[in-house]
Parts: structure tokens; C-alpha cells; sequence
């Protein structure tokens, strides 16, 4: 097992860096990071980490580290409000702490916010709102926008999701960097196979499914699933899982088609899934008890829904989870897994904290607590 694992929190005031050092035994967290950000997505490879995040009044975009957390720099790619306030009223730019108010960010008035961030290979890749794609060649000091999903023929039909039309999603295949998939709300999943230079919209329901239809807006319809994907993962055998604001579904086939395999589960609506870095088949998501009926775990009673046989069949894990009077909510980003020989399953909460399971899901205990709300958690292992 590698010795140091370290959980990149992303909350509503900046980054928090859970490190163990021996073994998951013990941990300490710094923070807040980022200058008390916004902050949606955190990833890291070593001692390089990226956090993506903002708002209309912070503007948007990734801080960097090069030493694990210790120094941060902030790329920006978008002004906010502040921007706009400080280039203006020098006496607004001193109250705020700004003595050099630089040039106006690249895509100003573009997008609002980063939410979320990928890696193929060495290129890095930032999500937007609204749903822009961005790619960075030098670690992040520089984005250029990938026109090509801008310009995509369907992107005058789409619509946001309740939190606007955001890139949350960046999926890439870890075999072949051409291959990537992202994740909008509320237009889908889009799949590029040539590194970006064109996509493919892949939301086309399997063909023992194709007939379903739901009343519900964000349900499956006309043979496709709904198009307000909430979260995607790849597992080890290339398999894509998506929770999806109705259901939970599994492609074989990268996406080309959909299969719903949410019987079993007590609850069509959630945000996360998270699968097994090993095992194929095995896949974690965490139920809510509907998007309109408080969006709390069923019968106020938390767990994390396992299966490990792609979904014919899932097991509720509660042991260590608050099981009375618990209305907490577990955010799309906000569930990961750990690179160990026996990987952590780790989630936050809206209410602050930071679950772990080191047995697969059987058992949980709580790391942290009284965060601010929990927008992401990310791990990265040695």
C-alpha cells in the first residue's frame, strides 16, 4: 500500500489537502487554499495539483501547485465583478487588497466559473460555465478553448440544468488520450475519439431500453436517457457509469448506448458515482430521496449503494453512517476512490464532512467535520 494518500476537498471557501502518511492510519488537513474560492474540482498527479472553481464575483480559474499544496498560483480565465469594481475605484482595489490590477482575463464575459478539471495524458482540461471546454499544454499556465465542442451542431438545443449549462464531467481513457468523454448538464454526454477535434453527442438508450419514457422532464424519452447527466466514471474495463438526475446507467460500448440499471436502488435522483480502480463491475453511488422532495438520503437514513455485478443488483452500506435525522447532501463531485492495493471510497457532505470506507463500503467512519459545504473530493495516491 502506498504510504501517502492525500483527499483534495473543494468546498464554498476554498481547498482543504487531507494527507495521510502512513498507511491511512492517521491524517492532517491544511487549508482553506485558493484564496477562499469557490472551489467545484481539485485534481492532482505528485506534488502538482490544480483546483478549478469561481463565481460571478471571483471570476474564473485554476490555481496551481507545484509542491503539494504549500504555494498557490492563480491562472485566470475569466474577470468577476471584483475585477470590474477594482479596475474602476482604485479605492475599491485597496479594500480588497489589490495593488496591481492586471489586464482583463482571456475570456471575460465568457464564462463564469471552472467546474471541472481532467488530465489525458500531459494535457490538462477545465470545464466551464457555461458549458466551455478549455486545454492547457503547460501545466495549466495557459488555456486555449476547444472550439470544436462550442461550435458542436446541437448547442443551440442546450439547457441548463438548475445550476445553469456547466461542464462538470471530464472522463478520459487512460490507454489512449484521444479518447475523452465529458458530462453537461442538461445536454448530455459527448465523446471525442480524435482528441477533440470533433464529438459525438451519445445519449441513445440501449435497445432493450429504447422504448422507456418517463413523464418526469429530466427523464428517459424518444430513446434517449435524460440529458441532465449529474456524474460519470470509467472502470477498469472501459465500462462508463452515469448517475443521471433520473437513474443510474452503464455503457459497455463508450457510450454508444445506455443501459438503466437502477432497479434495486430506492431512488432514481442522486448526484455521484465512483467505481473501483480493480475490479470491474463494481461501481458505489450515494441515493437521495428525489430533486423535489429535499434531496436528503431516503427516510433520512444514509448509504452508499454498492454493486459489484455491474449493476444487477446493489447492497446498501450504512454501518458507521448517520442512519436517523440525516439530511445531508452529497454533491456530483463529491465522492472518489483512492490508487491504494485496497482502495478508500471517500465522500463530503453539504453539512461539512468527509466519510471513509476502507473496506470496500462495509464500514464507514467520518475524517472530518464543520468543512464548509463540500463541493469535491479527489484523491491522489504517493
Amino acid at each position: 500500500m502506498a504510504d501517502r494518500v492525500r483527499i483534495l476537498v473543494g468546498t464554498s471557501k476554498g481547498l482543504f489537502v487531507l494527507t495521510s502518511e502512513d498507511g491511512r492510519q492517521s491524517w492532517q488537513m491544511t487549508g482553506p487554499h485558493c484564496g477562499g474560492w469557490g472551489i467545484n474540482h481539485a485534481i492532482g498527479a505528485g506534488d502538482a495539483l490544480w483546483a478549478g472553481g469561481g463565481s460571478a464575483w471571483w471570476g474564473a480559474g485554476v490555481w496551481r501547485s507545484t509542491n503539494g499544496g504549500g504555494d498557490w498560483d492563480l491562472v485566470k480565465l475569466a474577470d468577476g465583478q471584483m475585477d470590474a469594481w477594482a479596475r474602476n475605484d482604485p479605492d475599491t482595489a485597496r479594500m480588497l487588497g489589490i495593488t496591481d490590477v492586471p489586464p482583463p482575463a482571456p475570456y471575460s464575459g465568457r464564462v463564469e466559473a471552472i467546474w471541472s478539471l481532467g488530465r489525458a495524458g500531459d494535457r490538462l482540461y477545465a470545464g466551464a460555465k457555461p458549458a466551455t471546454l478549455f486545454a492547457s499544454d503547460d501545466g495549466g499556465a495557459s488555456w486555449d478553448c476547444v472550439e470544436s465542442l462550442t461550435d458542436h451542431p446541437s448547442a443551440d438545443s442546450w439547457q441548463p440544468g438548475a445550476v445553469g449549462l456547466t461542464l462538470h464531467t471530464i472522463v478520459s481513457d487512460p490507454a489512449d488520450t484521444a479518447r475523452m468523454w465529458l458530462g453537461i448538464s442538461a445536454a448530455g454526454v459527448f465523446a471525442t475519439e480524435d482528441g477533440g477535434t470533433s464529438w459525438e453527442r451519445r445519449n441513445r438508450l440501449s435497445n432493450a431500453d429504447s422504448c422507456g419514457h418517463t413523464h418526469h422532464p429530466a427523464g428517459p424519452r424518444d430513446g434517449e436517457t435524460g440529458h441532465c447527466v449529474h456524474n460519470m466514471m470509467r472502470g477498469p474495463d472501459g465500462t462508463l457509469w452515469q448517475q443521471n438526475h433520473h437513474g443510474v446507467y452503464r455503457s459497455g460500448d463508450d457510450g454508444r448506448s445506455w443501459e438503466d440499471v437502477t432497479e434495486g436502488l430506492p431512488s432514481h435522483f442522486g448526484f455521484p458515482i465512483a467505481v473501483h480502480p480493480t475490479k470491474a463491475g463494481t461501481a458505489f453511488t450515494l441515493p437521495l430521496n428525489g430533486d423535489t422532495e429535499g434531496r436528503y438520503p431516503p427516510d433520512a437514513s444514509a448509504a452508499v449503494w454498492r454493486t459489484r455485478d455491474h449493476g444487477a443488483t446493489w447492497q446498501a452500506c450504512r454501518t458507521g453512517l448517520p442512519q436517523e435525522h440525516c439530511y445531508f447532501t452529497v454533491l456530483r463531485q463529491a465522492m472518489a476512490v483512492d490508487q491504494t492495493d485496497t482502495p478508500g471510497v471517500y465522500f463530503g457532505t453539504n453539512t461539512g464532512s468527509i466519510f471513509a470506507s476502507f473496506d470496500e463500503g462495509d464500514s464507514w467512519q467520518e475524517l472530518a467535520q464543520h468543512l464548509p459545504t463540500v463541493f469535491c473530493v479527489e484523491t491522489v495516491t504517493g
